[in-house]
């Protein structure tokens, strides 16, 4: 689990690549303090296990399925990434619940200056419009942002000065991939409706007369 608070802005060292899945290595620091083996670390909001370590880097495998749900395949030697430790028991929650499971990708539309903060228009795919509100939590990149404004098929997220200065969003070019998590406890509410109305549409009168409700 992770609160999308981004800790430190990683570089990657060397991507050893298959043809669906690829071992990535990371230069950090920070984060690699109380590293051990097998730890999770979001890559980008992508949770990793850390297969192996050193003071200053660390390296994960990623598998086939994360290859394709998310914009990690697009890194290279030099690409810039955002990371973040899984959350302590002991610590504040300053973000909002991320797993590191990212839904899908969306793509940077534009991004202008207003004042001191950052306005970034993202496209996201159709069937994901369900989760997205103004004011809603949303996490991009494994950063936790608030949705500022929703338009068809897009959203508008609006970077704080810390903001786009301790995470990778500011440096995103028009066209970009990122990686989109949307809120869990939403996910979850809009799951449990749906399966109850499966169940209601599973009622029928032969299916209560085979179980003794009706004579």
């Amino acid at each position: 689990m992770f609160t999308g608070i981004i800790e430190e802005i990683g570089k990657v060292l060397r991507v050893d690549r298959k043809e669906k899945s690829f071992t990535i290595h990371i230069q950090a620091q920070h984060i690699l303090e109380d590293v051990q083996l097998g730890d999770s670390l979001a890559v980008n909001g992508v949770c990793l296990t850390v297969t192996e370590f050193s003071h200053s880097s660390f390296q994960a495998d990623v598998m086939p399925e994360t290859f394709h749900a998310t914009s990690l395949r697009m890194l290279s030697p030099g690409s810039m990434v955002n990371l973040e430790r899984a959350m302590a028991a002991n610590g504040r929650f300053g973000g909002h619940f991320v797993s590191g499971h990212v839904d899908g990708t969306g793509t940077l539309l534009s991004k202008k200056r207003v004042e001191n903060a950052l306005y970034m228009v993202i496209q996201i795919p159709e069937k994901f419009k369900v989760f997205v509100m103004e004011k809603g939590s949303i996490a991009i990149d494994g950063t936790s942002l608030t949705i500022f404004d929703v338009g068809e098929g897009e959203i508008t997220i609006s970077l704080v000065p810390h903001t786009q200065a301790e995470t990778v969003l500011a440096d995103k070019n028009i066209g970009d991939p990122v990686n989109i998590e949307f809120d869990m406890l939403g996910k979850y509410i809009y799951h449990m409706f749906e399966s109850r109305k499966e169940v209601k549409a599973e009622v029928t009168m032969d299916k209560l007369i085979e179980n003794g409700f009706i004579d």
